[in-house]
């Protein structure tokens, strides 16, 4: 009886999350976090700030040693090194689409609703659009000059490029290299339990991170700016909930209610750190222990889709480039909306994987149908708390990407799919064998005493 009244991680969160908010709106409704007081300078910007970083900073730690490590024991593990293109070929292709259906249904819903007609907005934020790459020096960056600077500054096609190498190099060496794939599970296998360890804090983390986006977030900026928020928010749920989970019942004939219910944490981690690469750590152990997608496969997709996967983005350029249009009094016309749809699945493959992508690319669709780009400056206020919103679909696309992926190729393992407690991470997961413990101590002690 005991064993079923303990909470799980997913339960945790929850609480978390609500609290969070909770404490949020109740300092920013009553004002306590004016500048320079004391609930500003050691509650919000103190212990909230303190403790919410440390949490996601303890998540980027993870992020490449885990994907390198179960990059490469995927690799080993395919079967058939040519599965490995078809897998590749299949995610660029389910990406570019999903990506290409966001923003066009984010174009519609906008134009629906007539954002910004008639505003008379003016922003005193000012916005300095950033040259984007070339798509030609990106496909150069993909191979590493330097893989341990690659590593340092984590630029993900780099270390994938680089692991997949390593993967196929090892298949080629032989019988030769099973220490080095014996030593590579081994990592593997630490690195999950290490996501295990960090996760287990998640639930207070979460709640320091949300008090204190909430606290900082001017409820009267988002009411300025009320028709833009809920329409950006009604266009992601939308794509969320309806074409994702289309798309993943068309191409896989999986339960979406299922995938949402085993998603729920994930995405409460994206919202609360707003960043999918540094999610990639609890999404690779939700499509893997939770979803029953072979590592073989999630070590490749779900990375990737970190990196190129802008359905969020997409969607925020396609209503944020409607709204301020209409603020601006420009007719983009049907050829000005296909542009932008166009520049926005190309712009998702050139920025992949440079700092504040959503800006860069939103400059870029800008300048290309005629829009003044200080207009950027009238939605910047409000970006933090719907670029939540935007990490937490796109990493939900990456795992339904991942899910029929893994069903095309007989990788998905449906048993534990459809296995609502697959997964479940508990207090039980983070317990230390005492016997473990004393045999780990012995082996020690043995070899210490040999040398």
């Amino acid at each position: 009886m005991a064993e079923s009244k303990k909470m799980t991680l997913t339960t945790k969160v929850l609480i978390g999350m609500g609290l969070g908010i909770a404490v949020g709106l109740f300092i920013n409704l009553l004002g306590l976090n004016g500048e320079g007081s004391l609930i500003n300078e050691y509650v919000v910007n103190g212990f909230f700030h303190i403790a919410g970083k440390m949490f996601v900073t303890a998540l980027k730690m993870l992020v490449v040693p885990l994907v390198f490590f179960s990059l490469i024991t995927g690799v080993l593990g395919i079967g058939d090194v040519n599965s490995l293109g078809k897998v590749g070929a299949k995610s660029f292709a389910l990406y570019m689409l999903t990506t290409a259906i966001a923003i066009a249904l984010a174009i519609a819903i906008a134009v629906v609703s007539g954002i910004g007609e008639g505003v008379n907005m003016t922003s005193t934020a000012v916005f300095t659009a950033k040259e984007a790459p070339a798509l030609s020096a990106v496909f150069i960056d993909i191979i590493p000059s330097n893989i341990v600077n690659a590593m340092a500054l984590g630029k993900m096609l780099q270390i994938i490029f680089f692991s997949i190498l390593v993967g196929i190099s090892i298949l080629m060496v032989g019988k030769k290299a099973e220490p080095a794939v014996k030593l590579i599970e081994i990592g593997n296998e630490i690195m999950m339990k290490m996501v295990n360890i960090v996760m287990a804090v998640a639930p207070y983390a979460v709640f320091a991170l949300l008090a204190k986006a909430i606290s900082n977030l001017g409820l009267g900026l988002l009411a300025d700016l009320a028709g833009y928020v809920m329409v950006l928010i009604f266009a992601l749920l939308v794509h969320l909930f309806v074409t994702l989970m289309t798309v993943l019942k068309v191409f896989s004939g999986m339960s979406p209610s299922i995938f949402l219910k085993k998603m729920r944490e994930t995405q409460i981690f994206a919202f609360s750190t707003s960043s999918s690469n540094a999610t990639i750590p609890v999404t690779l152990r939700a499509v893997t222990d939770r979803l029953g997608v072979n590592n073989s496969v999630a070590s490749f997709t779900v990375p990737f889709g970190a990196t190129i996967n802008m359905d969020g983005t997409a969607i925020m350029q396609g209503v944020a480039t409607v709204f301020i249009a209409n603020v601006y009094g420009v007719d983009l016309g049907i050829t000005g909306y296909l542009t932008v749809i166009l520049m926005s699945v190309l712009a998702s493959i050139g920025t992949a994987g440079v700092p504040g992508v959503g800006l860069i690319m939103l400059s870029m669709v800008f300048a290309q149908v005629g829009l003044p780009v200080e207009g950027i400056g009238l939605i910047l206020g409000v970006d933090r708390i719907l670029d939540m919103v935007r990490t937490a679909v796109n990493v939900s696309g990456d795992a339904v990407v991942s899910v029929i992926v893994a069903k095309s190729e007989g990788k998905l393992d449906t048993s534990i799919f459809n296995n609502p407690d697959a997964g479940k991470l508990t207090d039980d997961d983070l317990d230390i064998d005492d016997a473990v413990e004393h045999d780990i101590a012995d082996m020690v002690k043995k070899t210490h005493d040999k040398v």
